[in-house]
């Protein structure tokens, strides 16, 4: 029989843990977690999730209903419970806005793999969802092209949702995201960014999967596929107005790019040498 009142003290926690790291100013971000086959425990709306205490968890139906509180639930509770409709395996979300992980947010930019062991094991490809007002169903309906390929998403221009077997497990995603995140703005500022060869990444992989941790590019429909180019969640990029913007593809994608413009009869170099041409002839006519 589980205990209610230690899951509804765990929840504070995690969210004393989000507000602690400045994952959720004033009221932001939510949690949850799946108590029974149709029922849910809720943070409430417009309540620091760094002061909660278990009286403030409400209880909501897999609708979104409420069924017991004496705080309203959160605005926000259809994306956790889209997230619980599609994966029976999921007992608990976490959605906060981490301020790295949420500036990739902002940014539309793709979160580059190969570059980290610990997040290639742990996380893997990360999706950027397209852009929905909060709180209604066609916000959460945004999670259902990636829920099943994994544990935690960028929010376009909002924030992370993450979810697992427990409320810290799902957390924990999302504060390695945001963790590795801050590490890529800071080597970009360095100047460079290193990233692993797709054997040594492959080697993550087999590791990964040696493990129990389940990750799309280790399965036959993506065998054919960089593991380090982005390519489980590309097909959603032109919706979601996800580019390479701030960070190279890594090196094997750029050579196959620039095979793959050798084979259609470009001379890159003489491209740029029309391109740039050009540029000079217009600045000396004006």
């Amino acid at each position: 029989m589980q205990n209610i009142h230690k899951i509804k003290q765990d929840m504070c926690d995690i969210g004393r843990r989000i507000y602690n790291r400045q994952f959720a100013a004033a009221n932001d971000g939510n949690i949850t977690v799946r108590v029974s086959e149709n029922e849910v425990l809720c943070t409430p709306t417009l309540h620091c999730k760094g002061f909660l205490t278990p009286d403030d968890i409400s209880l909501v139906d897999m609708t979104g209903k409420q069924l017991s509180g004496r705080k309203k639930r959160s605005s926000e509770a259809l994306l956790h419970l889209e997230i619980y409709k599609q994966r029976d395996d999921i007992k608990s979300v976490v959605h906060c806005h981490p301020p790295h992980a949420t500036a990739f947010a902002i940014a539309r930019e793709p979160i580059p793999q190969c570059i980290l062991p610990e997040v290639e094991v742990f996380l893997g490809d990360v999706p950027i969802t397209k852009y929905e007002t909060p709180g209604g169903q066609s916000f959460a309906d945004t999670i259902i092209p990636f829920v099943h390929r994994t544990n935690v998403m960028i929010l376009a221009n909002h924030g992370t949702v993450s979810y697992g077997e427990t409320v810290e497990q799902a957390f924990w995603w999302t504060e390695i995201l945001d963790a590795y995140c801050r590490m890529l703005i800071l080597a970009k500022q360095l100047g460079n960014v290193s990233y692993l060869s797709g054997e040594k990444s492959q080697e993550l992989l087999d590791l990964k999967d040696k493990w129990g941790y389940k990750d799309p590019r280790n399965t036959p429909e993506y065998e054919d596929c960089d593991i380090c180019a982005n390519d489980i969640f590309r097909d959603s990029w032109a919706e979601s107005g996800v580019a390479r913007r701030a960070f190279a593809a890594p090196p094997a994608l750029k050579k196959a790019a620039s095979s793959a413009a050798s084979g259609a009869g470009i001379n890159e170099e003489a491209l740029v040498k029309a391109i740039t041409d050009e540029v000079m002839r217009q600045m000396r006519k004006g």
